[in-house]
């Protein structure tokens, strides 16, 4: 996803199912060890959310506009708006469980 393509990626996507977007770096350790995590996810979606990646480093508007100070921080979006934020490696079942309290 780019910042000229977040519009439609995830604003307007997320009319229609959650979005998770996963803010990260290639420098990132954290943000390697969650990749796994988020792919696994992504896999078992069956359609009731999607998940895109945001490079922070490449599109820094987007990262500026909300505010990520911290990688890997994962936004949900619903409706086209933020409705939750995770910050830092957290266990699968975690971030499960907050997409589906949105889907």
């Amino acid at each position: 996803m780019t910042d000229s393509s977040f519009a439609t990626d995830v604003i307007a996507a997320s009319a229609a199912k959650p979005v998770l977007v996963d803010a990260w770096a290639e420098w990132c350790a954290p943000c390697r060890m969650i990749a796994p995590v988020l792919n696994q996810l992504a896999a078992e979606a069956q359609g009731r959310y999607k998940i895109a990646k945001l490079n922070v480093d490449d599109q820094p508007r987007t990262a500026a506009q909300f505010n990520i100070r911290s990688i890997p921080t994962l936004l949900i979006f619903k409706n086209g708006e933020l409705v939750d934020q995770i910050v830092g490696v957290q266990p699968k079942q975690t971030i499960a469980a907050r997409l589906a309290a949105h889907a």
